[in-house]
């Protein structure tokens, strides 16, 4: 029977093997040995190791940044050329890049996707995505010309109206979620930032 420490350390054990599994760093970008896991002296999460220089390698979750671009009633949207979800429409976002603001790389990510320069108004929306390691923080902006066209990401850019939104071929949960809140905010201009989670998407047993 298992009981009290043993139970804690059977835990301990299980989480680190897991994290081994998933563990994205494994070789020490400082001497190029192997890495393991464990938990650090003066620490209490487990985190790669390097098992000859001794170094902490951090894994911490990625932050995406991206936009409503917006001209009038309407939203610009592209069609992703990427995997994951490609041929989905997507409002445009990505990952944050070192030495740049997140407003900074909102607007980097609307030109790099759709060609379209914009102005960043405020944030609207910020989704915690714990289970794929990332938060996405979606900004208001204003659409300041309408130079838009397809991208090496995006084979398709297009404005569209609420009604005119490709609701069931939107690529992810936070962007629909971004999208129908923003609609639902707009005739009184009730535009408040919120905090918001995504869960893990329902996981279907096949046929029996």
């Amino acid at each position: 029977m298992m009981v009290g420490s043993d139970r804690i350390t059977d835990q301990a054990m299980t989480a680190e093997r897991e994290m081994e599994k998933k563990m994205s760093i494994k070789y020490c970008s400082i001497c190029g040995a192997k890495m393991t896991t464990r938990i650090p002296e003066d620490d209490d999460h487990i985190r790669p190791v390097c098992n000859r220089c001794g170094h902490v390698h951090y894994d911490n979750p990625k932050l995406v940044v991206g936009c409503i671009p917006m001209l009038e009633d309407q939203v610009l949207l592209c069609k992703r050329n990427i995997e994951p979800r490609k041929g989905k429409w997507t409002l445009p976002a990505g990952y944050l890049e070192n030495g740049e603001t997140v407003e900074q790389g909102a607007v980097r990510e609307t030109l790099e996707e759709t060609r379209s320069h914009v102005s960043i108004i405020a944030p609207y929306r910020m989704f915690n995505l714990v289970f794929v390691h990332q938060i996405y923080l979606m900004f208001r902006a204003r659409l300041l010309d309408t130079d838009f066209g397809p991208t090496k990401e995006s084979t398709d850019v297009q404005l569209f109206s609420e009604s005119e939104i490709p609701w069931d071929n939107i690529a992810f949960e936070s962007i629909r979620q971004t999208l129908a809140d923003f609609f639902s905010d707009r005739p009184g201009r009730a535009y408040s930032f919120e905090i918001k989670q995504i869960m893990p998407p329902e996981k279907h047993a096949g046929p029996a």
